[in-house]
């Protein structure tokens, strides 16, 4: 399918400003340089997020007693029983992305209204290399678990979720909940994985066929992973690569998304091939016509609420199975 009229037309923009200067490709950028444009770029992709949902500023300790920010979303104030919730964590390589730049997101997966939405922030490289974000959003898992019931939320009916790497981070925590059950404090009611990160250890047909032009770049990517993981053994590691788990079992039911025009498409199906073949029960959509970070494209895609409607029934359709 040809990408989405209205995406074409974006990415005729972004183009022409790199023709005329005017923008350089994030790989191209130093790092603050980079978190800048990522930070400025939700304001275009989703300028009026849903105003109805309430947001509670919280902090969490890390292990080496740095504090982390995090947000609690909630449509309609506190809820009188204990709250499902979605564990979100934000994509960005590692290097980008933060609780501002995926609010909007946050919101409208609140606004859908079963779930409250739980967002921690996670330090990022190269500041920070692997296995800090890891450990930073196995940190705040294990405290949503603690802090559970003084939030009104039920640590029985969690969902852990993202985009990209936050995704990844997901992944992996999904099986570490299987395979190491000692450091999660909960075990997940499911988990929500748009277009994840699974295998940084070799380029697939889709990171040539996408490499340039599709918003994210395959020479992005590369630049992400070098300030994360820039030791060869640790692109090996499921903990960065989940879909390199030797795992064989069946792990939280997962809803697993895919782009069309993504370096990251290939790799994405070759999770849910592993999903399916350790036996986890996963609903999968490929979304035609878009590329990587649609999740955040609500401003300029109207094809994008009919994804998170179906999100929303799959969340109820969850819900109700606990």
């Amino acid at each position: 399918m040809a990408l989405h009229p209205d995406l074409a037309a974006f990415l005729e923009l972004v183009e022409f400003g790199r023709l005329t200067g005017r923008s350089l490709p994030m790989h191209a950028m130093n790092v603050a340089q980079a978190r800048a444009e990522f930070a400025g770029s939700s304001q275009v992709l989703d300028p009026s997020p849903p105003g109805s949902v309430a947001v509670s500023e919280l902090q969490i300790t890390a292990r080496d007693g740095a504090s982390l920010a995090a947000r609690l979303y909630r449509q309609g104030g506190t809820a009188d029983a204990l709250q499902p919730v979605i564990f979100y964590l934000h994509g960005g390589g590692y290097v980008v992305g933060s609780l501002d730049s995926h609010d909007s997101v946050c919101r409208r997966l609140a606004a859908l209204g079963e779930f409250a939405v739980l967002a921690p922030d996670y330090r990022l490289a190269p500041e920070q290399q692997f296995p800090v974000a890891l450990h930073d959003v196995l940190d705040a898992a294990n405290w949503l678990a603690e802090q559970a019931a003084a939030l009104g939320l039920d640590k029985r009916q969690v969902v852990l979720a993202g985009d990209s790497v936050g995704a990844s981070l997901a992944a992996v925590l999904a099986i570490t909940a299987v395979e190491q059950p000692a450091q999660l404090a909960f075990k997940p009611l499911a988990q929500l994985l748009f277009y994840p990160v699974t295998d940084i250890s070799c380029q697939r047909d889709s990171h040539r066929e996408h490499a340039e032009g599709y918003l994210l770049e395959t020479s992005t990517l590369e630049w992400f992973y070098q300030h994360y993981a820039p030791q060869p053994e640790q692109r090996l590691d499921w903990r960065v690569s989940p879909l390199l788990s030797t795992l064989r079992q069946p792990l939280a039911p997962a809803y697993l998304w895919v782009a069309e025009y993504d370096p990251l498409h290939d790799e994405g199906i070759a999770y849910r091939d592993w999903l399916q073949e350790g036996g986890t029960a996963l609903t999968f959509a490929r979304v035609e016509g878009l590329t990587h970070d649609f999740l955040r494209m609500s401003g300029i895609v109207g094809q994008v609420e009919g994804i998170y409607r179906d999100v929303g029934e799959w969340l109820k359709a969850i819900g109700g199975q606990s």
